[in-house]
């Protein structure tokens, strides 16, 4: 594992996933709220990392889909505010123990579900997609208020 990216004086942030080259006019006006935005893979083009770098700083992971995007990494290890987050897209692939490593937040996508579990004291996000609609699932991302303490997790969905 890496040294974490930095980011700092950080009140809120976003985590998106799986916008397979699809990019929502109401969630792109959505996103404008929020300084970082942090992409959990299957990208599509690098022109989406293009145009969300037009509204906020973006860190974002390979999927399993990105044959374009072979540059970004597999994982990311980010500290905001002093607390971890681990990013990777498919949340089977952890290959450590978050309780251990001090990581306050696992950030995942791949599977399109939005989910948010604590296990251990560590929260585990699956933003869901904001991409194009799969079978019955939710279009949906992840909005992270940063508290003095801890991470508070709400669900967007778009309809």
């Amino acid at each position: 594992m890496s040294y974490p990216r930095q980011f700092d004086s950080i009140t809120s942030f976003a985590l998106i996933s799986d916008t397979h080259g699809l990019l929502r006019e109401q969630v792109l006006e959505a996103l404008k709220s929020f300084k970082l935005i942090l992409h959990a893979g299957d990208v599509g083009p690098r022109t989406v990392l293009q145009r969300l770098e037009t509204i906020a700083s973006v860190v974002a992971v390979r999927g399993n889909t990105d044959c374009e995007l072979s540059c970004l990494p597999a994982t990311e290890l980010l500290s905001i505010n002093g607390r971890l987050v681990y990013m990777l897209h498919d949340v089977h692939m952890l290959d450590l123990d978050p309780a251990v490593a001090s990581i306050s937040m696992v950030v995942s996508g791949h599977s399109h579900q939005p989910s948010v579990t604590k296990r251990k004291e560590v929260l585990y996000v699956n933003p869901g997609s904001i991409g194009p609609k799969r079978f019955s699932l939710p279009i949906s991302f992840a909005k992270v208020d940063c508290g003095e303490s801890s991470f508070s997790v709400e669900l967007v969905y778009v309809s």
